[in-house]
C-alpha cells in the first residue's frame, strides 16, 4: 500500500517569504549643530626684552704701590683673571701660573697683605685693593734674603729651578707678618698649599724660620 506523502518536504520548517517589503526603519534625525561662540582672541605672550648691556665702570687696582685704573668692558674683560692681568697686562712675570687651578700655590700674590691665589680671583674683585707681587717687595727682604742664602746640610736650598719661589716667598711674608716668630709645624701648615717638584720642603721650611729669627733681631716684621 503506497504510503502517503506528508505535506512537509524540504522546504517545511522555513519561513516562507512574503511578496511585501519590509519597512525601512526610520533614523533618528541629525543633530542640530551649535554655531561655535567666538571668543576674543588670547592675548599673545609677552616677548621678553633684550638684557640691558652692561654699562661702562672703572676698576682701580694698586699693584706694587701703583695705581691702575681699567675700562670694563673696554679695557678689561669681566672673566680676565687677576694672575693673567699681572703677568700679561702689566708685566709682573715673576708671578708663575702652573696648574692654572688653585693647586700649587705657583701664582701667590699678596693683597691687602694676606696671600691669595691669583689665578683663582677674577680681576675686577681687586677693585679698591692693594696687590703686592714678587718684584713689589724690597731687595733686603729678610724672606728673600734667607731663602737666597738657605744652604745647609741636613736641610739642603730652599730652591733649585726656582718656578715655585716666588709663590712660597708670597706665602712666607704673609705667615711672617701674621705670625713674626712661627713654629716649625705652623710654617709647614701656612706652606701646605705650596708644591715644589724639586722637593726642596725642608730647605723651605728652614729659610723660613730663619727670616723669623732676622724678623726678630731687627724687630719688626716683613
Amino acid at each position: 500500500m503506497a504510503r502517503a506523502r506528508s505535506g512537509k518536504g524540504r522546504g517545511a520548517g522555513k519561513a516562507t517569504r512574503s511578496g511585501t517589503k519590509r519597512p525601512k526603519t526610520a533614523k533618528p534625525a541629525a543633530a542640530k549643530r551649535t554655531p561655535a561662540v567666538l571668543r576674543p582672541a588670547e592675548p599673545a605672550p609677552a616677548v621678553p626684552e633684550p638684557a640691558a648691556v652692561a654699562t661702562e665702570r672703572t676698576v682701580a687696582i694698586t699693584v706694587n704701590g701703583r695705581r691702575h685704573d681699567f675700562l670694563v668692558p673696554r679695557d678689561l674683560a669681566p672673566e680676565t683673571t687677576l694672575a693673567y692681568l699681572l703677568r700679561e697686562r702689566l708685566g709682573f712675570s715673576g708671578l708663575k701660573v702652573s696648574c692654572d687651578e688653585g693647586a700649587c700655590g705657583a701664582c701667590t700674590v699678596l693683597l691687602d697683605g694676606k696671600a691669595v691665589l691669583s689665578c683663582m680671583m677674577l680681576a675686577v674683585e681687586a677693585h679698591g685693593h692693594e696687590v703686592t707681587t714678587i718684584e713689589g717687595l724690597p731687595q733686603d727682604d729678610p724672606v728673600i734674603q734667607a731663602f737666597a742664602a738657605q744652604s745647609e746640610p741636613g736641610y739642603g736650598t730652599a730652591l733649585q729651578c726656582g718656578y715655585c719661589t716666588p709663590g712660597f716667598v708670597m706665602a712666607s711674608v704673609a705667615l711672617l707678618r701674621e705670625n713674626p716668630r712661627p713654629s716649625l709645624a705652623e710654617v709647614k701648615e701656612a706652606l701646605s698649599g705650596n708644591l715644589c717638584r724639586c722637593g726642596c720642603y725642608a730647605g723651605i721650611a728652614r729659610a723660613v724660620l730663619h727670616a723669623a729669627e732676622k724678623l726678630a733681631a731687627r724687630g719688626g716684621t716683613p
